[in-house]
């Protein structure tokens, strides 16, 4: 997801806003109405704080999200930006830096109480929650949810936990196949307030689990299967003013029938919500900087140009963040794609990889820091220091060690593969293209396979055998966690049960035994101490199989112009919380 970032960096990010404010960031903008702000002010504070309704609050994206449907969909901004208008069962606190990390009960009454020793969790649903044409929300409905984004095949984007952990003794195949939902034993209702889920085995994590947008309800008289992306049925402040035009444009209004009383995670504050796709990036910019739009719906940052400016114009410096996101750039290294089946040629990647180069396509030090494991160290926890492949002194990789790899694994005059990467994003072109330049110093000679944003892990680097028939080796990608554990950060990208036909997003194809049994460890201990030392011993193990070459731990310079109130960065997701974001 894509998706968190606990909690010992925050510190880190609070001193370094203060630091950078010390330098000019604190000042006055004279021509936006006489606001004030400060650089880092949306890390651990509410920056531009305000009351006021009224307006319209717009985005804009250099490609498309992944999906509008919330049981479908998998990129950070889709999850984030659904809040608008889809409540799961639990979600996080709606406050900025570390208490923003909390899991707090949303569509549910309170957390899930667990029994049979964590393998079945039970959640009453608030009373008086409807539906934006009146209907009350039942727990059918949540039932229905899940079991159309995790049991259909028509549906492929989301990361489908449950499909893996809800016992299913007669292989249920999902509500568009059979229409008796009765057949679904891994969610049972017991009235229409009760929602219990049965699992396979113990998980004592599940209350962040059902943060993800798969929990939240779905009438089954409304469910247009894969158009239901379109028209989403909103139990959010927000509800869509007609069909969607997806890769062109979306508009909320506000949902009549949501009630503020039971949902304090959410404003309502803006009149109308717009989404503008499909504009150039550096123009997503200069929208931001002229104030004609308000907010880059993709959260990843500015591009270069606009970075310059930033960094240098105290009076712009003041309107942005530049907070750890928890993300994690890097690419994987496909295991199916020959040579890359032998151990020895991955390995030759990960030394011959030019790491400073590689830091500077995302912006240097703005971009983040040097990485050399797959978790951040925003993952306090689990998180533990160590370089497998060391890239020499000056960190612009081993050409010694990567050729002596090469050697190993029978090509010492290196081979050919591809590399992909989203075409829209200019950083990660850049990312290709040095890791073009520092490959080719030991003969890996790799040609750039752009794609876009809307369908690379649906349709391309998420499609197992669109990358196998097009030789992508190697492919650029990016994650944060799912939710704030090593758990939400590891099972999609290195579980070898989460590979899928589509929509996969273990790009490098790892199935390794002690990872998988890893996992399943760490998922039934109650003890956090233990599962964080499981989660520590995976890192180490994926490197070891060198599945993933890492980039950088994400620090995207963001903006939020004046004219943008109640902004700050909600952790889990990494970028700005789009639920509770007003317009001067």
């Amino acid at each position: 997801m894509k998706r968190s970032k606990p909690l010992a960096v925050l510190a880190l990010g609070a001193a370094l806003s203060m630091a950078l404010a010390a330098c000019g960031g604190s000042s006055s903008n004279n021509n936006s109405g006489g606001g004030t702000s400060a650089f880092g002010d949306g890390i651990t504070k509410v920056a531009n704080p305000s009351t006021k309704t009224g307006g319209t609050l717009k985005f804009v994206h250099s490609d498309d999200l992944d999906s509008y449907d919330p049981g479908n969909m998998y990129y950070a901004a889709a999850w984030d930006f659904s809040r608008l208008y889809a409540r799961p069962l639990t979600t996080f606190a709606s406050k900025p830096g570390k208490d923003g990390t909390e899991v707090v009960p949303d569509l549910a009454e309170g957390l899930g109480v667990p029994s049979d020793g964590g393998k079945t969790w039970t959640y009453k649903l608030k009373q008086g929650i409807k539906y934006e044409d009146g209907a009350p929300v039942t727990a059918k409905d949540v039932k229905y949810a899940v079991a159309r984004s995790n049991y259909t095949t028509e549906l492929e984007k989301g990361p489908k936990y449950f499909l893996q952990y809800l016992i299913n003794p007669n292989k249920y195949k999902g509500p568009y196949k059979d229409k008796n939902l009765d057949d679904f034993k891994g969610v049972t209702t017991p009235d229409d307030s009760t929602v219990v889920f049965h699992l396979n085995q113990a998980f004592y994590e599940f209350d962040r689990l059902v943060t993800i947008p798969e929990s939240a309800p779905v009438p089954a008289a409304k469910d247009t299967k894969t158009d239901y992306l379109k028209h989403p049925v909103s139990t959010g402040p927000y509800k869509f003013e007609s069909d969607a035009q997806p890769g062109k444009s979306l508009a909320l209004v506000k949902n009549s029938n949501w009630d503020a009383s039971n949902d304090p995670n959410r404003k309502q504050l803006p009149d109308r919500v717009e989404v503008q796709f499909k504009v150039d990036a550096n123009e997503i910019d200069n929208r931001l900087f002229n104030g004609t739009a308000n907010i880059d719906l993709s959260g990843t940052g500015v591009q270069a140009a606009a970075r310059s400016q930033i960094v240098s114009t105290p009076a712009k410096k003041q309107w942005s963040d530049n907070p750890y996101s928890g993300f994690l750039r890097y690419a994987g290294i496909d295991m199916k794609v020959a040579p890359f089946d032998k151990l020895e040629c991955r390995q030759a990647v990960e030394y011959a990889a030019d790491r400073v180069a590689l830091q500077t396509s995302y912006g240097g030090s703005y971009g983040g820091d040097i990485a050399t494991t797959v978790q951040t160290p925003q993952l306090a926890g689990s998180y533990q220091k160590f370089d497998l492949y060391p890239a020499g002194a000056d960190n612009h990789g081993d050409v010694a060690k990567a050729k002596a790899a090469l050697q190993a694994c029978g090509k010492p005059s290196g081979f050919a593969t591809n590399v992909g990467y989203r075409s829209d994003r200019p950083k990660e072109l850049q990312a290709a293209q040095a890791l073009q330049q520092s490959l080719a110093k030991v003969g890996i000679q790799l040609t750039l396979k752009g794609y876009p944003s809307g369908t690379y892990t649906s349709d391309q680097a998420g499609t197992p055998d669109f990358v196998h028939k097009n030789n992508l080796g190697l492919m650029i990608y990016g994650w944060g966690p799912d939710f704030p554990s090593g758990f939400g950060f590891f099972q999609q990208i290195v579980d070898g049960r989460a590979i899928k036909p589509s929509g996969n997003s273990n790009i490098s194809e790892l199935n390794d035994p002690k990872v998988n049994a890893d996992l399943d460890k760490a998922a039934g201990s109650k003890d956090e101490a233990v599962r964080n030392q499981l989660y520590a011993d995976i890192d180490k193990q994926v490197m070891t199989q060198a599945a993933i070459l890492p980039f950088i731990y994400e620090k995207p310079l963001l903006y939020r112009n004046e004219h943008t109130t109640n902004v700050y960065v909600l952790q889990p997701y990494g970028m700005y919380d789009y639920a509770n974001m007003g317009v001067k």
